[in-house]
């Protein structure tokens, strides 16, 4: 080696020139090399979110599409990749011992789009509500989400109410934006019509929940048999809300009944916004709104 440097040397400037254009190249290709990693680096880790489709009970015909939507926003939007599941058995914080099975330490947010009592044990349970208050992680629910687990009422604290008749049925519902603020809503003006089925919801709590959207009860048939005589004298019909649940946030919204419902841009924004809130990559005044 020191014998082809000492030639090297020897010989005159305008041979050795050419040999030493690579050196520069080099030092490009490197710094190149080296932005290239520091972006890989800045860019932000995608979340993980479950989304369970389970249902023992009424079957919404919505609930693929629901799912499928949500899971293609979070592909376009890059913020976070979506598991589906239809039945419970990620909901555990326990080893599976099911191939590459993942639990809930892996993820960042549950949805549910779900319906009656679903499989889940006691631990499960436990598990849930610890990934929830414990952990500070997200929990988005959609439509009958509140249709979901009566007999566990923790689970109904958590998530806000249980549902109780939608007296209307599908219909034009009149809608009110109590926060436009609230990330996802500016899509919305102040007051609108939603063709949907729209929930009554029962053990609501106002005093620890943030409405973001209700509907106008002075334009509701409150006659309706159907109408409970706790909402027919507070005229209190929320929509979505968002509220802490321990450490956690939760988020849920009647919206998305109908499969039409999630080919509209205002609901596709909503609900991605919401569940960019609940995995805690925006904030929000959720302060209680009686």
């Amino acid at each position: 080696m020191s014998g082809m440097f000492a030639a090297f040397c020897f010989l005159p400037s305008a041979a050795r020139r050419p040999l030493l254009y690579p050196i520069p190249m080099y030092r490009l290709s490197l710094a190149v090399l080296l932005a290239f990693a520091l972006t890989l680096t800045a860019q932000p880790k995608k979340k993980k979110v479950l989304a369970i489709g389970e249902v023992k009970g009424f079957q919404h015909d919505s609930v693929s599409h629901a799912l499928a939507t949500i899971e293609r926003l979070g592909q376009e939007s890059g913020v976070y990749d979506t598991y589906i599941r239809t039945d419970t058995q990620l909901l555990t914080k326990q080893k599976i011992e099911a191939g590459n099975a993942k639990n809930l330490n892996y993820f960042d947010a549950v949805i549910f789009y779900t319906t009656g009592e679903l499989d889940m044990d006691d631990q499960q349970k436990k598990d849930l509500l610890s990934f929830v208050h414990d952990d500070g992680k997200g929990f988005i629910g959609v439509h009958s989400a509140i249709d979901t687990f009566y007999k566990w009422p923790e689970y109904g604290e958590m998530i806000g109410g249980y549902f109780n008749q939608h007296p209307w049925g599908v219909f034009d519902a009149p809608m009110v934006v109590v926060d436009p603020k609230f990330p996802g809503m500016q899509l919305f003006p102040s007051t609108f019509t939603f063709k949907d089925e729209i929930y009554q919801v029962k053990n609501f709590n106002p005093d620890v929940t943030h409405v973001i959207i209700r509907m106008d009860p002075s334009k509701l048939d409150l006659s309706n048999p159907r109408v409970s005589d706790e909402r027919r004298a507070d005229k209190n019909y929320p929509v979505s809300w968002a509220k802490m649940y321990g450490k956690g946030r939760v988020y849920y919204s009647t919206l998305g009944h109908r499969e039409e419902s999630w080919d509209r841009k205002d609901v596709q924004t909503m609900y991605l916004e919401a569940i960019k809130w609940a995995l805690g990559l925006t904030n929000a005044d959720i302060a209680p709104n009686p």
